[in-house]
């Protein structure tokens, strides 16, 4: 049997759990985390029922429940910032060159 140093072991992360997975389309699904969890934090804040939330949001309750416990896989991102400015929130996208320090774009979501 292995010692518990040889068990541990880590790795630092990206900062997308997504990316660190191996998912592929790990940008997406990070965006749509972050998104989906300012919208749970505003219905939690406002102390909106399941049912009001719905209405607000103009869909059954049944999809606000998967949405505040993180089942997104069905919504899109445009979905979910319409349900954000519809919890009268500003949704700005800001498109720039990447820094020469980046191997690569990044898509960044401010919350």
């Amino acid at each position: 049997m292995k010692n518990e140093t040889e068990l541990l072991t880590s790795e630092k992360s990206s900062g997308n759990v997504f990316e660190d997975l191996g998912f592929a389309d790990a940008k997406e699904r990070f965006v749509k985390v972050q998104l989906a969890f300012k919208i749970a934090t505003l219905i939690a804040k406002r102390k909106l029922k399941q049912v009001d939330a719905a209405k607000a949001l103009g869909i059954n309750q049944a999809k606000i429940s998967l949405l505040v416990n993180g089942k997104i896989d069905d919504f899109s991102i445009d979905r979910l910032m319409e349900f954000l400015t519809k919890l009268d929130q500003d949704v700005e996208i800001t498109i720039k060159r990447k820094p020469r320090s980046h191997s690569a774009g990044e898509i960044r979501v401010a919350v």
